[in-house]
């Protein structure tokens, strides 16, 4: 601009504004001159499960103490599938040694072998710390994480937290970090065995993670038909089913144009069936009788 209006005052045009610009940008002198930062393009994470020991989530809320800005750290771990907490630790604070103890603890009770499971987590430092990645590369499990600030891409785990704040019984505050224990013991105990969970047919995550989906089912057919012989006017003449189980879960599921072949898992990983678990190029939970807890 400031060339052209010099040009004019000494009664000379060359060209308009726009042809001087584009003689610039053809020379590649058109730039920003201040430094600006470039961040790094994550990649979406997607995982797919179609069984129950192929992919965990794992993440790290507050639970508020007895006075302000005092806090007690829930570490959970979750079957994507299942939706099972296969591990739980309350702590007093947040630390990579703990979430590596926590996590190699749940592996042993879930016996889980190398190349079977991936573990899915947010950004925390915990979850990013080399502690926890070196633990992890000696079990042979891979690790994903989700992309900065964006929930979406760890649903379970956050919708996970959501059922335990909501909980009828969830108090404002605990007293101490015993009572913090106490009342997870409680609520993963229903969480695991007693709560019909929507996601997974209305069955619990316990009969989901070991396999007796198949005999409820069943059994939920032989009481709907029956119901069906008893009173068919009351269904319209048409047999009812129970909810199903959904074939896979997945946190991010492609669109069905980008979609590819799940990749297939050694045979004999988790309850001797082949395991499926897809992790895209660039990215990287399991469960005894009932989920166990770290008491520090």
């Amino acid at each position: 601009m400031e060339v052209y209006a010099t040009l004019l005052d000494e009664g000379r045009y060359l060209c308009s504004i726009r042809t001087m610009y584009r003689i610039l940008e053809k020379h590649n002198e058109v730039n920003e001159r201040r430094r600006q930062v470039i961040r790094p393009r994550y990649q979406k994470p997607e995982l797919l499960a179609t069984g129950p020991n192929q992919v965990w989530s794992w993440d790290i809320t507050k639970l508020k103490g007895p006075a302000k800005w005092t806090y007690f750290y829930l570490y959970v771990i979750l079957d994507i599938y299942s939706r099972y907490v296969v591990g739980w630790m309350v702590a007093h604070r947040e630390q990579a040694a703990l979430a590596k103890r926590l996590i190699e603890d749940t592996c042993a009770k879930q016996n889980i072998v190398k190349k079977q499971l991936t573990l899915h987590a947010d950004r925390g430092s915990s979850m990013k710390s080399k502690v926890v990645a070196n633990l992890l590369a000696d079990l042979g499990v891979t690790k994903t994480h989700s992309r900065p600030y964006v929930s979406n891409d760890n649903p379970y785990s956050e919708s996970q937290f959501k059922t335990l704040k909501y909980s009828p019984g969830f108090p404002d505050r605990f007293g101490c970090i015993e009572d913090a224990r106490t009342f997870c013991r409680s609520f993963f105990s229903w969480y695991n065995r007693e709560h019909k969970h929507s996601g997974i047919g209305q069955m619990t995550p316990e009969q989901v993670h070991y396999g007796q989906a198949h005999e409820i089912l069943n059994h939920r057919s032989r009481t709907l038909k029956a119901a069906f012989d008893k009173f068919p006017s009351r269904f319209k003449g048409k047999v009812p089913r129970p909810r199903p189980l959904p074939e896979a879960a997945w946190i991010n599921k492609p669109s069905p144009d980008l979609a590819e072949t799940p990749v297939k898992a050694p045979e004999g990983a988790g309850h001797g069936r082949p395991d499926f678990c897809k992790a895209r190029p660039g990215m990287a939970e399991t469960s005894a009788g009932c989920s166990e807890k770290i008491v520090l």
